[in-house]
Order: structure tokens, then C-alpha cells, then sequence
């Protein structure tokens, strides 16, 4: 793996602020915590968040499975280009790390790296959702995140510490190797279509639990299929694509 640092770090409280679209809505105002500041010198890493840092909605984010927001620096060159009225610059995806020499098809679920003093492990891709859109004024930016594979990722808290901008992340293990980021982020989207995988990858002991439970959707895959997976694992696979009409989703 190249060289791999944290290039900036920035936290940010929550605001209240006005919807762009609130003449359509009854709720004329939104609570996003996206809005972060770049920080110098050492900022202490907590098991739920750093200092000076805060989630708005607890239910989708924050927790010990999303402490810190990872995205890399790699992909502010594409946005800049596809989106240059925006002018984005670190920290424009809410991310408390910047990083540079990992990418989402490089690093994977369960992966462990040393920051500083402090110890992190990659927990599951990150889902872009309708605040990132409030945010920039752009009506298709979830889709143009998803589409691209530039997500980015969430970091659990293993050892509580101090980082700072320009320190290295240093790959300390890596237990799922099979499970990129980018791999990760394509089960997700074809769970409906390709179950097997889907169950693979939930039972992946490192994936946040949020991500096990909707990898495990029995609601929309019948019991007697997900059954074929906990029982034969991949001898399942000819018979469950079968019982699927024309591939696609139930």
C-alpha cells in the first residue's frame, strides 16, 4: 500500500437552517452537523466523535460504528471538475478525515490503522443522504456519489487518542481482505439481485450492525431462500438465482 496521512481535519457543531426547497415542504428548517471547519494541532478522538465535533440525527449517524467520517482527498479533483460552481474544498462531504493514498477500492471492512496516538477501524462504506443534497443545492448528488463510487467511509474508535493533520495512517491489520470498500458499496446496491453475496458479506464480523441487519432483509428475500444461504452457503447460489424472477429483487 502507498503512503497513507490524514491531510486535514475538520469538526463542526450542528446548525438549523433554512431548506432550500422549504416552499414545497411544511418543514421549513433542517438540523445538519456536514458543516465543518479545518482544525490545527492535535484534536482528541473519542469512541463517539472528536472534540468539537456533533451529529444531528443520532439514528443515521454518530455512534461507535461512525465516529469519525473518512473521505479522500483523491476525489476533490473529480468534483471540482463535474461541479466547479461549488468550489468544494476538504471537509465540503463532511468528513472529519481528509486522507490521501487510500482509495475505496484499496482499503477494506475490518481494516485497522494507527493515527497519531490513536487507534481506528474502517466499519462500513459511507451512505450519502438528502442533506448532502440540502447542503450543496444539488438535486442528484446522491446519485452522482453512489454512481461514482467515491463514498468515502466510517471509522470506529478502537483506542481513544490524539491526531492531527499530516499524520500517517499506518495499516495495522487487515482481517477482510475480500471486503474493499468499493466491493462493499456494490452488495449493497444489488442485495435484491444477488442474495448470496449480500449474506456474505453481513456476516462479516468487522461490518457495523446496521449494515448486517439491512444486508439481512428477510422482508423482501423469502425465508426459504435466505434459509439456502445460512445452510449451503455457496452450493445455494444455482437455486437462489433461480427462484429469483429474471434476476431481479422480490
Amino acid at each position: 500500500m502507498k503512503e497513507a496521512k490524514i491531510v486535514s481535519i475538520q469538526v463542526g457543531l450542528v446548525k438549523t437552517l433554512e431548506r432550500r426547497d422549504a416552499n414545497k415542504l411544511t418543514q421549513k428548517t433542517w438540523t445538519t452537523g456536514l458543516f465543518k471547519t479545518a482544525v490545527s494541532g492535535p484534536v482528541r478522538v473519542g469512541k463517539l466523535c472528536l472534540e468539537g465535533d456533533a451529529q444531528a440525527n443520532l439514528v443515521a449517524h454518530g455512534g461507535v460504528h461512525k465516529a469519525v467520517n473518512a473521505y479522500p482527498a483523491e476525489h476533490y479533483s473529480h468534483w471540482q471538475q463535474h461541479l466547479p460552481h461549488l468550489g468544494m474544498t476538504y471537509g465540503a462531504f463532511g468528513e472529519n478525515f481528509t486522507t490521501s493514498g487510500l482509495l475505496e477500492d484499496e482499503v477494506c471492512v475490518g481494516d485497522i490503522f494507527k493515527a497519531g496516538s490513536a487507534i481506528v477501524q474502517i466499519s462500513h462504506p459511507r451512505q450519502p443522504c438528502w442533506k448532502l443534497e440540502q447542503r450543496w443545492g444539488v438535486k442528484d448528488f446522491m446519485a452522482q456519489v453512489n454512481k461514482t463510487g467515491r463514498t468515502g467511509w466510517y471509522l470506529r474508535v478502537l483506542q481513544e487518542g490524539y491526531v492531527e493533520a499530516g499524520n500517517a495512517l499506518i495499516l495495522v491489520e487487515r482481517p477482510f481482505p475480500q471486503w474493499t470498500i468499493a466491493r462493499a458499496n456494490e452488495v449493497m446496491r444489488n442485495r435484491k439481485t444477488d442474495p448470496l453475496s449480500a449474506w456474505t458479506l453481513a456476516r462479516c464480523s468487522a461490518l457495523a450492525p446496521t449494515w448486517q441487519k439491512n444486508l439481512r432483509i428477510t422482508n423482501w428475500l423469502p425465508k426459504t431462500i435466505w434459509h439456502q444461504c445460512v445452510r449451503f452457503g455457496k452450493k445455494a447460489s444455482h437455486s437462489i438465482q433461480k427462484a429469483l424472477p429474471n434476476n431481479k429483487g422480490l
